[in-house]
């Protein structure tokens, strides 16, 4: 393959943006599939939780043939919690498609990523997407990507950039979004005028590992871009490390990417995207270099987690029930097994040996993690999510985000209430089409339990985003849950007789009928302290009548969290217990007399 006949992009937007409905139009113009194959929508979100939540969640390689060059395409997420996936990712392409919507334009986290090409220098074509919206501003939104690229200090050439209009639902891409095109032709031919081939790197091998694959034939496969030189089958190689060490090993089989999937080759020339067998012990960021006299690249750098969990063994009086995987061990293995391909993910032991601090970039990036894991079978316990507080120059520093919200003009009074008690400072305040846009600085323990509120508040029309900006002084103590919790006395079943006479305490998170423990939080109190009631109580049988007496038992429906609803809620003394058929809220202590005791003696340290 002749070097200009080779083009790296990666597709870069704000979450839900449309940049994996792009890559299938993509895929289906260049005849990746035959005829009568059958392919769906959205066909690089092949994870079951990608496709559930509706979200880009691990960055995908996928490569096309167009006019006799090989387009490699890096399709990456959107959000910020998963920015880690984006910054490794980005140094593999020469480019990026910077894809904008064309009624919201560019949004927190589109800034995230784009802040991130800029500072590589990459090339940048921008799309202006979902033109066919009602409402759309695309030309209004073409300048606010100047004006956002100028504010991060793009270069002379980078400002210098080609816009294409179209909408990728509709499988359409033209220089001018008032005349619809036949096809996704035109932005195929931006990237071979717009997005420069690798460059012409002299001197022996260099390739950065930057992301893993494994396959139950082959074993781990190392993928990255060749940065200089070439790389062959049979080819001895030193593999220099992270912290400077070098081990020395062998190349076994080479892959190229090829539609979909991947091709085996004998050599991988300069600029390539490729996955390497038979390298051993090699982690993401370590440099695949010349066997006689190696050379790393720069590590890469990962921005740093923002949040810590607590990681513990099921203890409660169901453990072993639902899940397969249960002791410290299996926890232990799987966490340490995520740290090879989650980059931004920390995790640190703890004085207990049931226990690990996992840190991560926000909650939706913990809970992933977690829904990974109760759905491969394993049994475990989080606390309350907290966010990594630092000392700077003896001051206390917290991460503070920008928080921005889209809502109907009617309830921006109260969302800006709610933001404010949370130590929120209103920055923008801008009608946007029939929304009001309202930005916010505010900490990102603020944030913890916002959505809902925010969503409950807006009767569910609020568009909430927000992402990590800095480290700024501690704001003070924030308002914390203001309702206490329902907590079970003894162990048993829940009984609808028992729970109609205590609905007026408050609501339930469990229908009648279901097995609960000692100490389960099975609702939220209707007053500010917890209540420790008994629903296993069932109505005691005698041969007397009253009006009345059998009326049936009218419950409303219990209220149902989601996993993040549940992170976001669970308290300071209470866990959230995770298995692969259940989520559970119980306190740390199950016993009252031990909470009793444990909240004394907190007291007592506080005085």
């Amino acid at each position: 393959m002749q070097k200009q006949n080779l083009r790296n992009i990666a597709i870069i937007a704000h979450v839900d943006h449309g940049k994996t409905t792009l890559v299938d139009k993509i895929l289906h113009h260049c005849r990746l599939f035959h005829a009568h194959q059958e392919t769906g929508e959205l066909i690089l979100d092949n994870n079951d939780q990608e496709r559930e939540r509706g979200i880009t969640i691990l960055a995908k390689n996928v490569s096309v043939n167009y006019k006799g060059t090989k387009i490699n395409i890096i399709d990456t997420p959107g959000h910020a919690d998963f920015g880690g996936e984006v910054e490794r990712v980005l140094n593999m392409a020469d480019g990026v498609l910077l894809l904008v919507d064309a009624f919201e334009g560019p949004m927190p986290q589109t800034r995230y990523v784009l802040s991130k090409a800029i500072e590589l220098g990459k090339a940048i074509v921008v799309v202006v997407n979902k033109v066919d919206k009602d409402n759309c501003r695309p030309d209004e939104v073409q300048e606010d990507v100047f004006d956002l690229m100028f504010n991060l200090d793009a270069s002379e050439e980078q400002l210098d950039f080609n816009t294409v209009y179209g909408s990728a639902k509709n499988d359409w891409m033209g220089p001018d979004w008032k005349e619809q095109t036949a096809d996704v032709s035109y932005l195929l031919d931006r990237v071979l005028e717009d997005i420069p081939a690798p460059a012409q790197n002299e001197g022996s091998l260099q390739m950065q590992i930057t992301s893993l694959d494994y396959s139950q034939y082959v074993g781990r496969m190392a993928i990255g871009r060749v940065h200089r030189g070439t790389l062959s089958v049979n080819q001895p190689v030193s593999v220099v490390k992270r912290d400077g060490s070098i081990e020395k090993s062998r190349v076994r089989k080479l892959y190229t990417f090829d539609g979909l999937g991947k091709a085996e080759t004998e050599t991988v020339i300069n600029g390539d995207l490729c996955a390497v067998v038979g390298i051993e012990n090699f982690e993401i960021g370590d440099t695949i270099a010349d066997f006689e006299a190696p050379e790393g690249l720069t590590p890469m750098k990962i921005d740093e987690p923002t949040m810590s969990m607590l990681f513990t063994i099921n203890d409660s009086p169901f453990f072993g029930k639902e899940g397969k995987y249960v002791t410290s061990r299996h926890l232990r293995d799987r966490l340490h097994k995520e740290l090879e391909k989650n980059l931004a993910l920390r995790v640190q032991e703890t004085e207990s040996p049931d226990s690990y601090m996992v840190f991560g970039r926000g909650v939706m990036h913990l809970s992933v993690l977690i829904e990974s894991m109760r759905r491969e079978g394993y049994e475990f316990q989080v606390g309350k999510p907290q966010v990594i507080v630092k000392m700077i120059d003896d001051q206390k520093m917290e991460p503070v985000e920008l928080l921005a919200v889209d809502v109907p003009d009617e309830f921006s009074g109260k969302i800006i209430e709610l933001v404010t008690q949370r130590k929120g400072d209103m920055t923008i305040m801008e009608p946007k089409g029939d929304l009001m846009h309202l930005e916010f600085m505010i900490p990102s323990r603020g944030i913890i339990g916002l959505r809902t509120l925010v969503l409950n508040s807006t009767a569910g029309q609020a568009i909430m985003n927000h992402r990590f900006v800095e480290y700024a002084p501690w704001k003070g103590e924030l308002p914390s849950r203001n309702k206490g919790s329902l907590i079970v006395l003894e162990n048993g079943t829940s009984i609808p007789y028992a729970m109609d006479k205590l609905k007026d305490r408050g609501i339930f998170f469990i229908s009648p009928g279901v097995d609960i423990y000692e100490g389960q939080i099975i609702g939220e109190h209707s007053r500010e302290n917890d209540l420790v009631i008994n629903i296993t109580k069932t109505k005691k049988l005698t041969n007397m009548r009253s009006s009345g007496a059998d009326d049936k038992a009218k419950l409303p429906p219990p209220l149902q969290f989601s996993l993040e609803q549940y992170m976001e809620y669970v308290g300071e003394d209470e866990y959230l217990e995770i298995t692969p058929e259940s989520l559970r809220l119980r306190k740390i202590f199950l016993k009252e007399h031990e909470r009793k005791r444990a909240n004394n003696a907190a007291n007592v340290v506080i005085k």
